[in-house]
């Protein structure tokens, strides 16, 4: 139904920057909210950034200073810029979407496949 097909992983040195993208496809009749959440090997998968329909802004702390998230609705799109990325960085990057497919259908949760974030010397 709802398809999301992130890009922009790999690996990078610290200090470094990267630019996320997710894009959504489907029978979408709005997006109330994308995110991004993240998972390092051993750990609970935890929220980075979202951005609703009116651009309301949730950053974590330990990323605020370094993270912008951004959207472009005309593409269904979400974007996360990453500089002065850390070791800590390290994660799989997972793209979030809270998705309405009718109008008197309440919203939906999904997933893309995750990409690779590395920062590494």
């Amino acid at each position: 139904q709802v398809q999301l097909v992130e890009s922009g992983g790999g690996l990078v040195q610290p200090g470094g920057s990267l630019r996320l993208s997710c894009a959504a496809s489907g029978s979408i009749f709005r997006i109330n909210a994308m995110g991004w959440y993240r998972q390092a090997p051993g750990k609970e998968r935890e929220l980075v950034a979202l951005i609703t329909g009116v651009d309301r802004i949730t950053i974590v702390d330990s990323v605020k200073d370094r993270f912008t998230i951004s959207r472009d609705n005309a593409k269904n799109t979400v974007y996360l810029e990453m500089n002065s990325l850390k070791p800590e960085d390290t994660a799989v990057y997972y793209c979030n979407a809270i998705v309405q497919l009718q109008s008197y259908r309440g919203p939906v949760g999904y997933w893309g496949q995750g990409t690779q974030v590395t920062v590494s010397s």
